[in-house]
């Protein structure tokens, strides 16, 4: 479950003494900062300055850290902070960009007038031609009404623009797609599916993003349903692919057969039910769930799950655990099952972290750190689009976990988010299954 972070650069000057970045790494973790990337700025006979990206919940968080760092002593002190991610969203992050350069006036004609009339009376004989004569079976739109922003929640459609201009990048960068932003000024589920219905000529897919529930599961319905392109709600099924994926790769390194195990979900939200769906769809045999909402309680019960009434029940009873609620520290070590399984899947704080469920006597944990739909989506919608696919189904999206599992090292739960083979190899495992329908 992915939430919003803090992030931000520290510019810390170090002398150039061996132990002295340790000290700083040590100060940053005391504090439950989290250390990304680190550039070398300059190194000196005296000092050493590095740029050090650092991921926190809050400026409260940010401000301790930096304060810690600077009571090291030593000569150690933060000389300045900066702000690289509102510098690289300056301008937006994408533009659209001609694929032809015009240089002289025979490039001009055949790319716009009078050649262009040729190509514009071929697609109005045969319209399946504007698949390969057009970008349009390239392009995919993301669709959002803003209304569950990262962990930000109901914050409007522009907003969240700069998340949409994110997926398009990474379409762009990991499956060659074209990804469209779409911001819609309604929520209303008829006004979402009439809006998309009568845009969807010029989308080879359709990518629903950060909509909220209930409503996100009528739009998605419904939309699957009326249309003949691929549909998908990447908060639903994109989170669900990745975390049937992270689910088989723990099942894998503890020797437990997911058939046969009972699996329990907390939180059944829009991510919550999807998870549940589609390990239901994989084959485990009992799935069971807790919501506090009646609404999403029955939604599980609708699609052949059961519905458990208490959280120590359910621990008690699953061999693998699954939560995408958002609360931190939910899940109390007491209530840990001796060899359970459990995904605590909320950033940036977990329903229990992997080290106190490992201590209680959990066979095999993990946070939501690692488990993220960038794994999914870009792969998923490549293959679907190369086998003109009309629509995403669970034997496409189950193809395209069990291709996250096979490119997973040993040792690993899933692959890194910016290995390409992972996308090819996502997107060439859906292309087959769909080719196959």
């Amino acid at each position: 479950m992915e939430q919003v972070q803090f992030m931000r650069n520290l510019i810390i000057e170090t002398p150039s003494v061996p132990g002295n970045f340790a000290k700083v790494a040590l100060a940053i973790g005391q504090l439950d900062g989290d250390i990304g990337d680190i550039q070398t700025i300059k190194v000196g006979t005296l000092s050493t300055i590095r740029d050090i990206s650092i991921q926190c919940s809050s400026e409260a968080q940010l401000l301790q850290i930096v304060e810690a760092v600077n009571q090291i002593g030593d000569g150690i002190s933060v000389q300045a902070i900066t702000d690289d991610v509102l510098q690289a969203h300056e301008g937006g992050k994408i533009h659209m960009k001609g694929r032809m350069e015009i240089r002289s006036l025979g490039d001009l004609r055949r790319v716009y007038t009078p050649g262009v009339a040729n190509v514009c009376e071929l697609i109005k004989n045969d319209p399946e031609q504007a698949k390969y004569f057009t970008g349009i079976s390239n392009t995919v739109a993301i669709v959002t009404d803003g209304t569950a922003i990262l962990g930000l929640g109901n914050i409007g459609p522009v907003a969240g623009m700069p998340v949409m201009e994110g997926k398009a990048v990474l379409f762009d960068q990991f499956a060659g797609i074209s990804g469209i932003p779409i911001l819609l000024n309604t929520s209303d589920p008829d006004e979402v599916v009439e809006t998309i219905k009568h845009i969807q000529q010029g989308f080879g897919g359709i990518l629903l993003e950060d909509i909220g529930s209930p409503h996100c599961f009528e739009i998605e319905e419904r939309l699957k349903a009326e249309l003949s392109i691929p549909v998908m709600h990447d908060d639903q099924h994109g989170t669900a692919v990745v975390t049937l994926a992270s689910v088989i790769s723990a099942c894998q390194q503890t020797n437990v057969l997911l058939s046969d195990a009972v699996v329990g979900q907390i939180g059944l939200g829009a991510a919550g039910l999807a998870i549940s769906r589609m390990l239901m769809n994989y084959g485990v045999k009992e799935m069971r769930g807790i919501d506090r909402n009646e609404v999403a309680r029955q939604r599980l019960a609708d699609h052949g799950g059961t519905v458990i009434d208490s959280l120590e029940e359910l621990m008690a009873t699953c061999d693998i655990i699954v939560a995408t609620t958002g609360v931190a520290g939910l899940i109390k070590p007491e209530m840990v099952r001796k060899g359970q399984i459990i995904l605590a899947l909320s950033n940036p704080n977990a329903e229990i972290t992997p080290e106190d469920a490992l201590a209680a006597g959990a066979a095999f944990a993990a946070d939501g750190r690692l488990v993220n739909n960038i794994l999914g989506f870009p792969g998923i919608f490549r293959g679907a689009l190369n086998a003109h696919a009309k629509e995403i189904t669970y034997p496409m999206l189950i193809a395209a976990a069990l291709a996250i599992v096979d490119s997973t090292k040993p040792g690993d739960l899933v692959p890194h988010p910016l290995d390409p083979n992972v996308h090819l190899n996502v997107a060439a495992a859906v292309e087959r299954v769909a080719n196959n329908l």
